[in-house]
């Protein structure tokens, strides 16, 4: 008995020091910049980090189009959003990423009504909730965590490009994660079902979105454009529901008292989007408010080549739409 109170004691005490260690150790954004006159767009603004990093860009007094699938959740987010920061300036649009059609209504509606983009968030994701196949005949995982920010990406290059100035870049930040370590590109089997383990095809959406940022600096080189990774840590949010409802529930539990809450997983994505020196750079990974490193594999010039070219045609995006891209609006 006494030898089983031990181990207990044992294990509780490990896990006690790794919280204090884990939290002490979460870095803060720390920048006290205002957005009074600049349009930002946060995907999945309407719940978890991604409505943590809306609210806080509202207080900064930034017009915030936050955009979601759900109607009823992105309506009343934007009004906790406009109740907690006064800023009236919050705007909800429909945008369902696992959808070609939704991306590009989407995106023909903002170079239509905005005329700036300074920061274009692209927060949304999903977990793990099944290995199937879209009305596009993409991967359900892919589409959404890559293939639907890609395309929403260079689709709304004009305006950024449009926005940016010298010394004050528009900014583009992708959502990358520690999972993207175990990701493949396999450029033949990257949207194949019943292939890869659910896991697995999240990690191989977030490594993508690391070769994506490196290739598109290439691409924007000379401009007045960056793209950069954040890797917000183990963050406890809906995500892990995804999973299943027990084990989803103990790994959000796990992570909300062990890692990072919503808001400390917001910190690095707010870090990218408003620090000085975080705009001065282009294809890099930023963790813990600190520029990191990918998985070497991720900075591989030839896969991130044959990925891009892949991309392309699966979004359907034609020689001259994305010569398009490429142009900024006069």
């Amino acid at each position: 008995m006494y030898g089983v109170l031990l181990i207990i004691a044992t294990v509780i005490i490990i896990a006690l020091s790794i919280a204090v260690y884990q939290k002490s150790t979460n870095a803060i954004c720390i920048s006290r910049r205002r957005l009074e006159g600049k349009t930002v767009i946060v995907t999945g603004g309407t719940a978890g980090m991604g409505l943590h990093i809306a609210t806080d860009l509202a207080h900064r007094g930034a017009r915030v189009i936050i955009a979601c699938p759900y109607e009823d959740e992105g309506t009343n987010a934007r009004k906790r959003i406009i109740q907690e920061t006064k800023n009236q300036n919050v705007v909800f649009k429909l945008l369902d990423l696992a959808s070609l059609k939704s991306v590009r209504q989407f995106a023909a509606d903002i170079l239509k009504t905005e005329d700036r983009l300074d920061i274009l968030l692209n927060n949304a994701g999903v977990g793990v909730p099944g290995d199937f196949l879209t009305t596009d005949g993409m991967n359900f995982i892919m589409q959404v965590n890559y293939y639907g920010t890609f395309l929403l990406t260079l689709l709304l290059l004009p305006l950024l490009k449009k926005t940016g100035k010298p010394g004050e870049s528009s900014r583009i930040i992708t959502t990358a994660s520690v999972i993207h370590m175990v990701g493949m590109v396999d450029i033949n089997n990257l949207n194949r079902t019943n292939y890869w383990n659910k896991t697995r095809i999240y990690g191989n959406s977030k490594i993508c979105l690391v070769l994506f940022a490196n290739e598109l600096t290439k691409r924007l080189k000379n401009s007045h454009v960056v793209i950069n990774n954040v890797d917000p840590g183990a963050v406890g949010t809906r995500i892990f529901d995804s999973v299943n409802t027990v084990y989803g529930t103990i790994l959000r539990v796990a992570c909300l008292l062990f890692f990072k809450t919503p808001w400390q997983g917001a910190q690095t994505a707010l870090h990218a989007a408003l620090d000085k020196k975080a705009g001065e750079v282009s294809g890099a990974y930023f963790k813990n408010c600190v520029i990191s490193s990918a998985v070497k594999r991720a900075y591989c010039d030839k896969t991130a080549k044959a990925l891009w070219e892949e991309s392309v045609r699966l979004v359907k995006l034609t020689e001259d739409e994305v010569e398009q891209c490429f142009k900024s609006l006069s």
